[in-house]
């Protein structure tokens, strides 16, 4: 067998190493130990890393010192069969893909290892290229997985605005350097404030890189808990805390491959900014609760809408780490200085609002509801935008959008009517009128209330919600209902 394998090595070693994101870190479990010293010197040959144990118990201890993708268990061993090994590394760390090999073949060994969870089986005596070749498979499986993380990623763009839009001076700078930085492997600060768009640019960064067909993986450090921020961008080992009585993979190991886009970076504490630091030098992470770093391939992007040189000065955050991370700056700017784009925004957004295609809301924006998008000032950006979009086009009862049908913070005034069709049958009538109350229904009115208190928070349904104490999905509930009550009463 020995022969065989040798007489294979010749061939395999001349091949080029993997890409990193297509290495592996195998764990092969073995008691001849002729095999053990191949495998300890020929799968990192092949750009694998490789633990290799003599036995069942010595295989369970590096289960839990360890990190692994992939395991290669012999069925028969001293003490601990391949199948006890097997049926343990389900339970610890299920991610990780497991082949049995045996020189002792049979139908009922096979389908046992199968329903404990094997990847595959093979047979002794077998050559170096069989080994190679099913981990050849198991990486293109885990490759697989991420890629449809990056597919997810694409649904979820799709389900908002993926695009940057804008021609404007300032616009068509952001695109040059989109451009310019995609292809590269460079660490991006992008700043701007809050609405102008940064997950989008990140979005756009990602999709132009050669990274666009792996995972694209958002994280908003703001959001995290305090207390596990470390475990969900780093992961954990079992029973590294209370809690933890599994291991996790954290959102580096998730974005292996692709790009981890760090969103209000300045909330991180200055332990994690540490171990962010670390992993930009040396593109190792580590686990909490493991005492031994991997390696892991990710593009990292930040964002932040937060005065990152002013906090250095307060020492709030790393200077060592703002300038790791400040490899190529790019700010973003605020609505209110790209004018020029707000009328084609504007009805990219409500395109999206009314879910059709652009050419068909181009004519639903009236020239005055135009006017009085250019003359406010946007504090909100691009999400406020949105929210004002989305409001008209419910308000309009999906027809001509005029500046009656915008929000009173654009209007910079009160509503004292709600603007509705007159020949809608299901029409509300403005509190203060002298509509017969018999011409009101009990959701009437009910919707009456909750179009003035979603007009009093500009558009914003989750601003809304709160106040009036119910879900946001039923907040859209009750938006779509009546929008499509609008549709139908013609």
């Amino acid at each position: 067998m020995v022969a065989m394998i040798d007489s294979t090595l010749t061939r395999s070693a001349g091949k080029d190493r993997l890409e990193p994101h297509k290495a592996l870190r195998v764990l092969f479990v073995d008691d001849e130990r002729p095999l053990q010293e191949l495998m300890r010197s020929e799968l990192p040959r092949l750009g694998h890393e490789v633990t290799v144990c003599a036995d069942g118990k010595a295989a369970l201890k590096a289960l839990e010192k360890g990190i692994f993708d992939a395991a290669i268990l012999d069925l028969r061993m001293p003490g601990m069969s391949g199948l006890d090994v097997l049926e343990h590394l389900k339970k610890v760390a299920p991610d990780v893909e497991a082949v049995v090999m045996t020189g002792h073949a049979s139908m009922e060994t096979a389908v046992q290892a199968m329903r404990l969870g094997a990847f595959d089986y093979i047979t002794k005596p077998c050559k170096l290229a069989e080994i190679e070749a099913m981990l050849v498979k198991m990486a293109e499986r885990r490759e697989l997985k991420h890629k449809n993380l990056a597919l997810q990623s694409r649904v979820q763009a799709a389900e908002g605005p993926s695009i940057l839009v804008g021609k404007s001076g300032p616009m068509t700078q952001v695109h040059r350097y989109i451009a310019m930085v995609a292809p590269s492997d460079s660490t991006v600060l992008i700043l701007g404030e809050t609405g102008t768009g940064k997950e989008l640019a990140a979005r756009a960064l990602w999709q132009q890189s050669k990274r666009k067909d792996m995972p694209f993986v958002p994280v908003n450090c703001g959001a995290l808990s305090e207390n596990l921020v470390e475990s969900e961008l780093f992961g954990h080992r079992k029973g590294a805390f209370t809690g933890a009585d599994r291991d996790h993979k954290g959102l580096f190991e998730v974005a292996n491959g692709g790009t981890l886009f760090l969103d209000e970076l300045g909330e991180l504490n200055k332990n994690i900014q540490v171990k962010l630091l670390r992993f930009l030098e040396s593109g190792e992470i580590r686990r909490v609760g493991d005492t031994e770093p991997f390696r892991v391939d990710v593009r990292v992007l930040c964002a932040t809408n937060r005065d990152l040189r002013q906090m250095i000065l307060e020492e709030t955050f790393r200077e060592d780490l703002f300038f790791r991370i400040n490899t190529f700056e790019m700010r973003l700017p605020p609505l209110r200085e790209r004018r020029a784009d707000i009328p084609e925004l504007a009805r990219y957004l409500l395109a999206r609002a009314a879910k059709r295609p652009m050419d068909q809301v181009a004519d639903l924006l009236s020239p005055e509801a135009v006017d009085l998008l250019l003359e406010h000032e946007w504090p909100g950006n691009v999400r406020e935008l949105a929210n004002a979009m989305e409001y008209a086009y419910i308000i309009a009862g999906a027809g001509l959008i005029s500046p009656e049908h915008l929000p009173h913070t654009l209007r910079n005034r009160a509503p004292a009517t709600l603007p509705m069709k007159p020949h809608a049958p299901s029409s509300i009538a403005p509190a203060g009128t002298n509509a017969p109350s018999t011409a009101r229904t009990l959701n009437e009115i009910e919707m009456e209330h909750v179009l003035r208190v979603l007009d009093k928070h500009g558009g914003s349904k989750t601003a809304a919600a709160a106040e009036l104490g119910i879900s946001l999905k039923t907040m859209y509930n009750k938006l779509n209902k009546l929008q499509e009550e609008r549709k139908s009463a013609g």
